[in-house]
């Protein structure tokens, strides 16, 4: 574009100012498992450099972690969670604790807050607690809750997830609770969009799910 005469980049203006990020991710504890889901849309500013990522990290079999934040960030440190657990399973000769992933993201997180742009969730399954889900956001405080949100989108669907959430829901009711609070925040928060990527995790394993934008419910 022309400004005062004189051509002017049309990225200049975003050159040293200062990077935004959005995202929505969500975990939910049911009766017998886990519902972890999340948006696809990867944000820098105003741009989508990635209009169909996948913010449902694998752990191990039964562990997953959302991410929000800087992506480079929360790529580098769930590596580092997943050897030092995979590790600590050959050592056990047994299936982790949900809450040893937790607390690994939550010593990286928090001797490197001052470092990191990065709000993490730890959900899964093990044989000794059941059904789990941690929130850690920024600074890597490590708090067990029932479910989590976290993201750009969280701020839209805390009303409808406090209103909407019970202990003890069936699968489907927990499905449904997640794909609909997740497209909820697609729908008001510019920084979150694309389609929904869904895991179930359970005694049995996991299976994942795959919801087209064009599919979303409550569009």
């Amino acid at each position: 574009f022309v400004q005062n005469g004189n051509k002017k980049n049309l990225f200049e203006k975003d050159i040293g100012a200062p990077e935004t990020t959005g995202t929505t991710i969500l975990a939910v504890s049911y009766d017998g498992g886990v519902i972890v889901a999340a948006d696809s849309r990867t944000s820098s500013g105003p741009y989508i450099p990635d209009r169909t990522t996948d913010k449902l990290e694998y752990i191990d079999d039964k562990i997953f972690c959302l991410r929000s934040g800087s992506a480079a960030d929360t790529q580098t440190i769930c590596h580092y969670v997943r050897h030092y657990l995979g590790m600590h399973k050959i050592e056990l000769g047994k299936a982790p604790h949900v809450k040893t992933a937790a607390k690994l993201f939550n010593q990286i997180l928090y001797s490197n807050k001052d470092r990191l742009l990065a709000g993490i969730i730890v959900a899964g399954w093990d044989p000794y607690d059941g059904p789990q889900v941690f929130s850690l956001p920024l600074g890597g405080s490590c708090t067990k809750v029932p479910y989590a949100i976290g993201g750009s989108g969280s701020g839209f669907i805390y009303g409808y997830c406090d209103a909407n959430f019970k202990e003890n829901m069936t699968k489907e009711e927990a499905e449904k609770f997640a794909k609909n609070a997740i497209a909820l925040a697609i729908s008001r928060d510019n920084s979150s969009g694309g389609c929904i990527r869904v895991v179930d995790i359970n005694k049995d394993g996991f299976k994942r799910q795959f919801i087209p934008n064009n599919d979303l419910p409550l569009r």
